[in-house]
Order: structure tokens, then C-alpha cells, then sequence
């Protein structure tokens, strides 16, 4: 029988509609839920094994053993999915579940021998994951945090199903569909799938108050090598010259005239904010009124999915994570397919990039992880990326 192993952790990504920016620790996982926040982690896991399921189909599905731990830490995802499970961990009745559950409840699981280890959460549970593996291959302490390894043997693969806010981390699939793809591919040993050491990252908080958007490596955790299906890690931001910053907010303007941006996070986007004459935050959602021959005024900063419908239609202006590529679904929940729709989809939508960061990307497409995957559609095909002064590049959208 195959064995796969899941872990879940039921409050990644819960602070990233809310505006929040991560749900480490309880206060911030209570905050987020007295602001409306709903776990969207266990569904996003339950998709991955649903896409894994029908590939499998058959006899490999009948022979398919999912080991996982109790409740929302993975056997409610297995249920969702109607596949056979065996629960190896439970954590303690009518309390929150925290990063020492999800080490114990990895930890528990790999010790069953699986052929693969499924964890659905964020860059945070992906170091409780490296953390949990321990001196077998990569770091410290089980459930530990910030200890930097080095490439190693782990008792077995691992992917993360992605249902954090940022996910630098190169463990994760593009999607939780994209997961199940890997996944079934992996354990039917289908194409020759090779193993490679992807890192663990996390984002800088010292770059953060120094202005900068960059990661720390952490780690690193052997992932089944899937082109296109398996996320690359973010790179580190490099400030782009004043021209090309200049330039695309004066197109930015021009297409807009009088109106309301919706601006998303990141370097590039907080630089044009800035060649506009307005200081937005870096890693929040903010909005601007744009009047010509007035400086744009701040009507809304890191604001959250509400807000943003509260102010109306809006132009959203959004730059790709460098590296990766993503352009919806990695650190900008906030512009949910609630407000994408409010705006008018992709006709208000404008991509922003600078030559030197497209060309960076090696002609792989900007990505879409929205958590619809009917408006993923809708938006997926070719759009113009405003890359200057009336300067712009037919660029590829994919789901």
C-alpha cells in the first residue's frame, strides 16, 4: 500500500483577507478571526487530495493510504476527499493548535514510514516542518525556528500545499490542484520525477524595516521536481532606476486620469506610489484618489478585503513577485476574486514590471492563485505589463 502523509495547519493564511500579513502566533490568529477571517487551509488541502485522487483513479486510489493527524490538522481534509486515512496524532481537545502540534504531528507521521509527506500551510509551517525533521539532514531541534542547515537526506520527500500569505519558500506547488498533480506523479514514480533540495525561506523582518522586500534562507527540504508545478523561491528586490520607476507611473496616470488605484504590495509598486508623490506602505494593500494636476491622496492603508469593497470599483495595479512570478495569491489575499470582480476583472487590472524583472523570469508566466479557479481562468491568456512610458510587453497569465 502507498502511504502518504499530511499535515495541515489549520490557521495558515487565516490573517491574509483581513489584511493582517501572517497568522504567526495566537494573538494575531484571534485578531484575525474577530475580523471576519475563515481557514481556508483544510479546503485548499482537500482540493490537493482530491486532484491526487482522480489521478490516481482505480486500483492506486483503493491502494492509497493517507496518514495524517487527527481533526482540522489533516483528517478533516482526508474525509473531504473520501480517501482512507490512518491518524497517527491528536491534539489536545478544545485548544488552539500551535507550530509545536504541527512538529509533532510531522513527526509522528514520518515515522510511519510514508512516501511522501504533504504539509499544507505557509513559510512559517514549512520551518516547522524543517524543524521537525531534525539532525537526520537539515536542522535542529524539533519544532524549531531560524536555524540555518545545509542540504541533506530527510526520511522522505516533502511538498507544501500553499495556503500561507507569502510563501517565499521554493517547497511549495503553484496551487493546491498543482500539488495533487506533483503529488500523484511522485508516488506513481510517472516521468522519471527526481528529487531537489528546494530552501526554505522566510521573510527578512531587519531588510523589512530597512524598506527592503527580501528573504532568509532557513533550509532546505527535498521536493519532487516538477517544472512549472513546483514554485520557484522569491529573489531579493533590487531597486529599479528612477526612469523606469518614472515611467510607468506617468503611464499609470495617464490610463487612470481621475480614479480610484488599488495599489499592491511590494518594491516596485510602493516606488511608483512614490514617483506619483505618495507614501504607501510596502508590504500592505493600499488606495489612492488620483486626480490630474492634484498629488494622489491615501484613502485607505493596509487595508483589507472590506475596504477595498467598501470604496468601489477601482484600477488595481500589481507588480509579480521577483523570482516567482506570482502576480495574485502570494502576500496580496486581500485582493480577493470578490474585489477582482468588484473592479471589473481584468480590464482594470494593470501589471506593473520593469523590463529588467520580466526578462528575469526566463519566459516562465506571470502565475494566478486566487482560490477561484473560474476567475483564474478568466483572467489566464496574454496581458500588456506596463514596463515604462508608453512602453509595454505582451506577457503570458497562468494558472
Amino acid at each position: 500500500m502507498t502511504r502518504l502523509g499530511l499535515v495541515v495547519n489549520p490557521v495558515a493564511g487565516l490573517g491574509g483577507r483581513v489584511g493582517l500579513g501572517g497568522t504567526d502566533g495566537p494573538d494575531r490568529v484571534r485578531t484575525a478571526l474577530s475580523l471576519g477571517a475563515r481557514p481556508l487551509a483544510g479546503a485548499r488541502a482537500a482540493a490537493a487530495l482530491g486532484e491526487l485522487a482522480a489521478r490516481a483513479g482505480g486500483p492506486a486510489r483503493d491502494g492509497l493510504l493517507v496518514v495524517t493527524a487527527a481533526g482540522r490538522l489533516g483528517a478533516d481534509s482526508v474525509a473531504a476527499a473520501g480517501l482512507a486515512e490512518r491518524i497517527v496524532y491528536a491534539a489536545g481537545a478544545g485548544r488552539e493548535t500551535s507550530a509545536t502540534d504541527t512538529a509533532a504531528a510531522v513527526r509522528a507521521v514520518v515515522a510511519e514510514g510514508v512516501d511522501l509527506l504533504l504539509f499544507a500551510g505557509g513559510d512559517g509551517t514549512a520551518r516547522d516542518v524543517l524543524g521537525a525533521l531534525g539532525p537526520s539532514g537539515v536542522v535542529g531541534a524539533p519544532g524549531s525556528r531560524g536555524v540555518l542547515g545545509s542540504p541533506g537526506h530527510v526520511p522522505c520527500p516533502v511538498l507544501g500545499v500553499p495556503t500561507g500569505v507569502k510563501m517565499h519558500s521554493a517547497v511549495f506547488a503553484v496551487g493546491p490542484r498543482a500539488a495533487g498533480e506533483v503529488a500523484a506523479a511522485w508516488l506513481a514514480r510517472a516521468g522519471g520525477v527526481r528529487l531537489r533540495d528546494a530552501e526554505v525561506m522566510d521573510r527578512d523582518e531587519d531588510a523589512l524595516g530597512e524598506g527592503r522586500v527580501t528573504s532568509r534562507l532557513f533550509g532546505w527540504l527535498p521536493v519532487p521536481d516538477v517544472p512549472v508545478r513546483v514554485q520557484q523561491r522569491k529573489t531579493g528586490s533590487t531597486a529599479a532606476s528612477p526612469e523606469a520607476v518614472g515611467g510607468i507611473a506617468a503611464e499609470v496616470a495617464e490610463r487612470i486620469g481621475e480614479g480610484l488605484l488599488v495599489l499592491g504590495p511590494g518594491s516596485t509598486t510602493r516606488a511608483v506610489a512614490a514617483a506619483l508623490g505618495a507614501d504607501v506602505s510596502l508590504t500592505g494593500v493600499d488606495a489612492l484618489a488620483l486626480r490630474p494636476g492634484h498629488p494622489p491622496r491615501v484613502v485607505a492603508r493596509d487595508a483589507g478585503e472590506d475596504t477595498l469593497l467598501a470604496l468601489g470599483p477601482a484600477w488595481i495595479a500589481l507588480s509579480p513577485i521577483g523570482g516567482q512570478g506570482f502576480l495574485l495569491g502570494r502576500g496580496n489575499q486581500q485582493i480577493s476574486p470578490r474585489v477582482l470582480r468588484s473592479a471589473g476583472g481584468r480590464e482594470r487590472l494593470l501589471v506593473l514590471c520593469t523590463e529588467a524583472k520580466l526578462a528575469a523570469l526566463g519566459g516562465r508566466p506571470l502565475l494566478l492563485d486566487t482560490g477561484d479557479e473560474a476567475l483564474d481562468a478568466e483572467l489566464s491568456g496574454h496581458l500588456r505589463v506596463i514596463t515604462g512610458r508608453r512602453r509595454t510587453s505582451l506577457y503570458r497569465l497562468a494558472m
